[in-house]
């Protein structure tokens, strides 16, 4: 059981930082020592593409956050 689950963390970890790069970028943010932008700390919300990226990016760290605390259950015993 626990090499599986060590199989499954680290499949994971390569599944989350390819959705990671995937996403896209947000252009308003990206420098933050530019004051010029006063929208830097304005939220909108993320549509299309976007929030499936960020609704599968979630999904994918709550599996590996189970996982990872299966493992350390795993170990301790």
């Amino acid at each position: 059981m626990y090499q599986v689950l060590l199989t499954t963390l680290l499949i994971l970890s390569v599944i989350i930082v390819a959705v990671i790069f995937i996403q896209p970028a947000k252009n308003q943010s990206s420098n933050v020592f530019d004051s010029g932008t006063g929208a830097l700390f304005e939220r909108s919300k993320a549509r299309g593409f976007e929030a499936v990226m960020q609704r599968l990016t979630a999904i994918l760290v709550f599996l590996w956050m189970l996982v990872a605390i299966g493992l350390v259950i795993i170990s301790s015993r």
